[in-house]
């Protein structure tokens, strides 16, 4: 069933993407209860969907969770025309622009036109489970009416994928065109081709490997601990009070880093300083100015805290450490076996966050083996969202000729 839900707790009857931010704030309740999701709601605009209660790999079941989505073009009568389109850690699902004019940030993949042709086919995007644009997460209502907070269960991409595989029985998408995305939306994509083989049947994994590494972890985890260590946390429970702006603004520094290339932040910042701030003429290292790096990451950090809820960047990037094709299912060759579509895997030249080498043992694993193709790009991960126009052509060719 869907329903009509606000982060500010004030139901609408037209969903819109402006009705809130992720930053926290009143939890959302539930209101407006309809038996199917809505025919012909506006491109590009949220919507929600109920899916019931889920039982987690952790063990514990997350009772009545909605999932937030927007919906592109018309889903043809055999509902063979569907592409699902994962956003990746701190995204939303606003893929491409629709009824409003508000551009979407893979403009240049999807659209009127584009190799995802929205003339053509029905594209959906949906907020992953723990998230703060429409799903059920750590900021929204417990059963107790309360937001979960620190009670939010750990959610790994297995689990968002059971939850996103509800929603299309919902839509009446039994098996998909393609599924595709970056970065954690690449992997999210991977766990659908191995999960439900025979639901997808083309695939695009991009800037990703079959699992989060050691050092990927680690990254991770100083970006969640520097939420954690804010006083204003409280173990998660901050929600109506001082929110841990500066953990989750350091969070997003630590992870702006690994997005962009050495040579990128070099040549674009250098040793500059900011401005008139000239850290080596303070009188005190108390009172130093900044670089212009500094600068770049501390507006970085702010735009974030603007947009995002803290709890719900500590239950993403849980998640994506969580990824890891081969759990439980033998290596990695034997694990993708089952997987049956037609793959895409590509990677940027100068990622230093997932390194090509992963892609490339990814790609090489396959059943019958993929083409690695290269985004070549010298500012680093970011390159998956800002040069996804080079894979153009092989996505045409490959997957929507």
């Amino acid at each position: 069933m869907t329903i009509s839900i606000t982060r500010s707790g004030v139901p609408e009857t037209t969903p819109s993407r402006n009705a809130g931010t992720c930053a926290a704030s009143a939890p959302a309740r539930v209101a407006d209860v309809h038996p199917a999701p809505p025919a012909g709601a506006p491109d590009g605009t949220v919507q929600y969907l109920r899916i019931g209660a889920l039982d987690l790999e952790c063990g514990v079941t997350l009772p009545d969770v909605v999932l937030g989505y927007e919906t592109w073009g018309t889903l043809n009568a055999d509902g063979s025309n569907a592409v699902l389109i994962e956003h990746a850690l701190t995204g939303d699902t606003h893929v491409t622009r629709g009824a409003s004019e508000e551009p979407g940030w893979w403009e240049e993949l999807a659209g009127p036109g584009a190799p995802v042709d929205t003339d053509r086919y029905f594209v959906v995007s949906i907020n992953i489970l723990g998230g703060c644009y429409g799903s059920t997460g750590p900021s929204t209502p417990a059963p107790d009416g309360q937001p979960w907070g620190s009670r939010f269960p750990l959610v790994t991409l297995r689990d968002t994928t059971a939850a996103e595989a509800r929603l299309a029985d919902a839509l009446g998408i039994g098996s998909w065109y393609a599924v595709l995305g970056g970065s954690l939306g690449g992997a999210r994509a991977l766990e659908w081709a191995v999960t439900y083989p025979e639901r997808v049947r083309h695939c695009a994994v991009i800037s990703v490997g079959a699992s989060s590494t050691a050092e990927q972890i680690a990254f991770a985890q100083a970006q969640t601990l520097a939420i954690r260590q804010d006083p204003n946390f409280r173990g998660g429970n901050y929600y109506g009070g001082p929110q841990p702006e500066a953990g989750l603004a350091l969070a997003r520094r630590i992870a702006h880093i690994t997005y962009r290339s050495a040579a990128e932040l070099d040549g674009r910042f250098g040793r500059n300083p900011q401005g008139a701030e000239a850290p080596l003429e303070a009188g005190s290292v108390a009172g130093r100015g900044r670089y212009q790096v500094e600068s770049y990451l501390d507006h970085q950090g702010s735009k974030l805290v603007r947009r995002f809820d803290a709890n719900s960047y500590i239950a993403i990037t849980e998640a994506l450490m969580s990824h890891d094709v081969c759990r439980g299912r033998g290596a990695l060759s034997a694990s993708l076996a089952a997987a049956t579509a037609k793959f895409l895997i590509a990677a940027v030249e100068s990622d230093r966050l997932y390194f090509p080498a992963q892609s490339l043992e990814l790609a090489e694993a396959l059943p019958g083996g993929a083409v690695l193709h290269m985004i070549d790009s010298p500012i680093g991960h970011d390159g998956f969202l800002t040069e996804i126009g080079q894979l153009s052509g092989q996505l045409r060719s490959h997957f929507f000729g």
